[in-house]
């Protein structure tokens, strides 16, 4: 595959570019754990970090942003909208972002959830593509959001399609015909969840091939992703493991490695959106 690296850009449908690997911050505690984290990251090199309203953590983000004296332009930030659907509450939900973020602008807004209905997905996402005439955000996507939900968004004829669909992806929740069918739209893939919070690291075939590559099995996982061509949002606070996260550049996986870790699927949600993107 190509040479891939932490400052690889991934290019979206409306032209615009996404580190293709991430920090994912959920989970992580509102405070000094979730700031230690993102200046961690950012010291190694990461420049791509993926909150939400619902993480509680978009102030301490927006804190270690701020701490780290990077330029705002070389940082991508992704937040996301959870509860508050609606054409106004969305628009609400957003200047809040922003104001804990303590930022002019959010590179990638994404609809966390199908759930509301389709009156409400169909305001709210009329709400983004507003945000994003008043550069207030400048990439709209969507997460957890099934064909069927997509098919509908598409069949509205959105003036701004949606650059992403965020899923929990890994070998065991493969989602094959969700992900051709968002690339058969020029809709990236992000995997979240990329090392199944743990529970199969300690897979037989997946420790075997960490260790033919001499690396962890989590970062056989990333690599896995990203040999895929999905833009990878691994979390972690831990600086060793934020670090090693990313070590993950130097050593591709084999097609007969990468079919094996392919043929693991068993449909494995380790998340809240069981009934979502079905």
């Amino acid at each position: 595959m190509a040479d891939i690296t932490l400052s690889t850009q991934v290019t979206l449908n409306n032209g615009r570019q996404i580190p293709a690997v991430g920090l994912g911050v959920y989970q992580a505690q509102p405070g000094e754990s979730t700031q230690a984290a993102v200046l961690e990251a950012l010291k190694i090199g990461y420049r791509h970090i993926d909150t939400a309203h619902i993480y509680r953590n978009e102030a301490d983000v927006g804190a270690a942003i701020a701490k780290s004296g990077i330029p705002r332009d070389e940082i991508f930030i992704t937040t996301k909208l959870w509860t508050d659907q609606g054409f106004d509450s969305a628009i609400q939900a957003c200047e809040e972002s922003l104001q804990k973020l303590g930022l002019d602008y959010i590179d990638l807004y994404l609809v966390h959830s199908p759930n509301p209905g389709p009156k409400r997905r169909k305001e709210t996402w009329d709400a983004l593509q507003q945000l994003v005439a008043k550069d207030k955000v400048k990439s709209i996507g969507v997460s957890n959001y099934g064909i069927q939900h997509l098919k509908e968004l598409l069949g509205s004829n959105p003036n701004i399609r949606p650059v992403v669909n965020q899923l929990e992806i890994h070998p065991w929740n493969t989602r094959e015909e969700l992900v051709d069918f968002c690339l058969s739209q020029n809709i990236k893939i992000e995997a979240y969840s990329p090392l199944t919070k743990g529970r199969k690291l300690d897979d037989p075939d997946l420790v075997r091939i960490a260790a033919k590559y001499d690396k962890s099995p989590a970062q056989v996982l990333i690599r896995w992703s990203l040999q895929h061509g999905y833009i990878v949002l691994p979390k972690s606070v831990t600086p060793a493991r934020i670090a090693s996260n990313v070590d993950v550049f130097d050593f591709d996986l084999n097609d007969t490695d990468m079919n094996t870790l392919n043929d693991k699927d068993e449909y494995l949600l380790t998340g809240k959106h069981r009934c979502i993107a079905c």
